[in-house]
């Protein structure tokens, strides 16, 4: 059997979990001045400017509590600009009461239990040969993979959202902000 640490492949992760590792350090300063890690992931959504779409959505969906006291979680959070990524019409319809399950479900679908930093992402993709896949509080799979020094997120549609910023820490968890909506099924 190959050594595993003289492959190509290894040795290709292993320079990008130490470039990631430092760019995910100099991200994270940004986005964890806003955020203050002693506050829940709710608290820290609602405080925050690029998120007030995501705030509306966990509102609307009932999750503001499991958000705020429960944990711990990852959350893959949307950026306002990435929910204007979504036709506006879909997005308001989704935020109706009678669309509760619908949004409770895409929502969901950014959430892993367990407190998943971006050098963890990153070591169960060395793991698995480049590829890691996370079950989503939703049920569903969230796969990992890289795109140049980028960790690229990939729904079971087939749509795909990179991490932008990352290692927000909480309370209860980690946020990452993430450049695209992901969804649980083409909607």
């Amino acid at each position: 059997m190959k050594d595993l640490a003289n492959s190509p492949l290894a040795l290709a992760l292993f320079f990008c979990l130490a470039t990631i590792c430092a760019q995910s350090q100099s991200d994270s300063r940004t986005l964890e001045r806003s955020m203050n890690p002693e506050k829940s992931i709710s608290q820290n959504t609602e405080a925050s400017k690029n998120h007030k779409t995501l705030l509306a959505a966990v509102k609307a969906a009932d999750l503001e509590d499991v958000l705020d006291e429960s944990g711990p979680f990852t959350v893959f959070a949307p950026s306002d600009v990435a929910f204007g990524k979504i036709p506006k019409d879909t997005m308001k319809a989704l935020l109706l009461p009678e669309n509760k399950k619908e949004l409770h479900a895409v929502l969901t679908y950014h959430i892993v239990a367990g407190n998943l930093s971006a050098s963890s992402i990153l070591k169960a993709m060395c793991r698995g040969k480049g590829k890691a896949t996370f079950t989503t509080v939703q049920g569903d799979i969230l796969t990992a993979t890289m795109k140049g020094l980028d960790i690229i997120l990939t729904d079971n549609t087939g749509n795909t959202a990179k991490i932008t910023q990352a290692d927000a820490n909480q309370c209860n968890g980690v946020i990452h902000v993430i450049d695209s909506v992901i969804l649980p099924k083409r909607m």
